[in-house]
């Protein structure tokens, strides 16, 4: 694919671009709507299950793609995660309870994880590592652009429209991708050298999903000495010796274990995990600042996020021009830590939604510097034949990042309110027991006691209204003690996140530099001439040497 001519990798580029479009608008929208949509299908004690089913369907279904389109092509896996993303999003919109909608936006998941599985990897086979950095930094700039919309869409939605439209607004976009893709995507002939590793990928599946449940229910729905919980992450253990029992023996491995011998790689994969627990552990709670501490409207919610998108809009541009230009990411990578790092810390202790705005913006910048370089150092570190797989474990360590970080990050959140609202209650000398009220006072008190009720304004706004005089006083204090608990407890989660960043930091110092080649070929081949049938000279499988 490398051989196209410019015009029609432009036309191929513009039909990836509208489809992982589609996909990210459709992840963004959704953040500042779900605290409403949650609040109004009920099942607080369930928020992270929304996201963590869909990140682990999303890894799942990466890894798994990454290795499938590197034999068949990356074009019916990338038209199939549209079928799935779109047929995920219209179910979601339909959901009438909680439990719903986390199955539906299960489906979401696996669409979106082959989409990005694909889509990545598709720009590796149309360009070289040199010029990968100018399209990587184009391709986060869409997801900085669909952060932009997304969140201000989505609340503006939920306050005028019925939430479904959330869900359903986009989807004749993704009909458009699936046609974009069917018509201008070329289809590659199957590797006939290459056979389908089924045990592997069902043991690394087996493998996920016991470690994923493990770290969801930890410390929320089980203890985490219970048994449930030794023996999710006992089985985890088991399928991961056997997975790579297997992959030791495997004609053409699911996740190839030799990746893992190259250092870029494996750093590179360590970082991607570390910045994904931090930042998608911390993110997904700064709407609980914003609506439920500030009192901040879902419409009104997403001018707050909107600064960090376009700042990492602005910089993913220019990071990636300078990459191409140099040949250099390292530094890039840095810079990107420190002021995700720096963010992150000011999110910790923010007051107002001034600081919040300045937060967002100081990790704005740092997600565009930092981000694209790591798939850019895995890429360039190994041969074409192998650009599917490593890209799938790029975005597997990252997602389960993201999801571990998730689960963490809520139970830090769900025991830290639990603690801060006992020590509020007790500072408060009495003056919120229930017991002194008559019983339909106590009943609706009782009912402030969850942190849930902060994010739904017009349900207080109601509750307030209908009580008597002489109770507006001691429920204005209970909605302040409330929030004095939720804004506490966020800045523990917000300084848990800033701790992993600390560490990538630490680890990106160690990261080796290579210079990024200006052709999809390694280095040898041209003089050599012993391609395989995968474009691959034998004698420089083995070589990831510098140039």
């Amino acid at each position: 694919m490398e051989q196209l001519s410019d015009k029609r990798k432009l036309t191929i580029m513009m039909a990836i671009l509208v489809a992982m479009f589609f996909a990210a608008i459709n992840q963004t929208i959704v953040s500042t709507a779900m605290p409403l949509i949650i609040a109004q299908l009920g099942g607080m004690d369930y928020y992270t299950w929304v996201i963590t089913l869909y990140m682990l369907t999303s890894t799942v279904a990466t890894i798994l793609v990454g290795k499938l389109s590197d034999i068949y092509g990356r074009k019916p896996f990338i038209l199939t995660g549209i079928v799935f993303f779109i047929a995920g999003a219209f179910l979601t919109g339909l959901s009438q309870d909680i439990f719903q909608l986390i199955a539906y936006r299960g489906i979401q998941g696996i669409g979106a994880g082959i989409i990005m599985a694909t889509a990545f990897t598709a720009v590796g086979d149309l360009y070289s590592p040199r010029q990968r950095g100018k399209w990587t930094g184009v391709m986060t700039a869409v997801f900085g652009f669909s952060s932009v919309i997304g969140p201000t869409l989505g609340g503006y939605i939920v306050e005028h429209m019925s939430w479904k439209w959330v869900f359903w607004i986009f989807l004749p976009l993704g009909v458009v991708a699936f046609f974009m893709i069917l018509a201008l995507f070329p289809k590659v002939p199957r590797k006939q050298s290459q056979t389908i590793d089924y045990a592997g990928s069902f043991f690394l599946t087996v493998t996920i999903v016991p470690l994923l449940l493990a770290f969801s229910w930890a410390g929320t729905k089980y203890d985490w000495d219970s048994g449930q919980i030794i023996g999710l992450f006992a089985g985890a253990a088991v399928a991961l010796l056997i997975f790579l029992f297997i992959e030791t023996r495997a004609k053409t491995p699911v996740l190839p274990l030799s990746l893992f011998r190259n250092d870029i790689v494996t750093l590179s994969n360590v970082i991607g995990f570390l910045m994904n627990a931090g930042m998608m552990g911390a993110l997904i709670y700064i709407p609980f600042f914003v609506q439920g501490v500030m009192g901040v409207s879902p419409s009104h919610s997403g001018f707050v996020t909107m600064p960090m998108s376009i700042a990492m809009v602005v910089t993913s541009a220019i990071g990636g021009q300078l990459i191409t230009k140099t040949g250099k990411y390292k530094h890039f990578a840095l810079i990107g830590v420190i002021l995700m790092f720096g963010g992150m810390l000011i999110m910790a202790f923010m007051n107002s939604i001034w600081v919040a705005v300045v937060s967002m913006i100081v990790f704005g910048f740092g997600l565009g510097f930092g981000m694209p370089v790591f798939s850019i150092a895995t890429q360039n570190a190994v041969t074409p034949d192998k650009l599917g797989v490593v890209t799938a474990s790029m975005q597997l360590f990252r997602n389960l990042g993201g999801t571990i970080g998730i689960s963490v990050m809520g139970s830090i959140m769900a025991s830290s309110i639990a603690s801060n609202l006992a020590k509020l209650a007790s500072e408060g000398g009495g003056s919120f027991d229930l017991s002194k009220l008559d019983p339909a006072a106590a009943e609706r008190f009782a009912q402030l006691q969850d942190p849930q009720m902060l994010l739904d304004h017009s349900a207080i706004a109601a509750m307030r209204a209908e009580l008597p005089e002489q109770w507006i006083e001691p429920f204005d204090r209970m909605i302040g003690m409330l929030q004095d608990a939720l804004s506490s407890s966020l800045s523990t989660v917000f300084l848990a996140g800033s701790s992993l960043l600390v560490v990538a930091f630490v680890l990106t110092l160690f990261l080796r530099e290579i210079p990024l080649r200006t052709t999809n070929r390694m280095p040898g081949q041209e003089q050599e001439g012993e391609e395989t049938e995968n474009g691959q000279n034998p004698a420089d499988s083995k070589r990831l040497q510098p140039e």
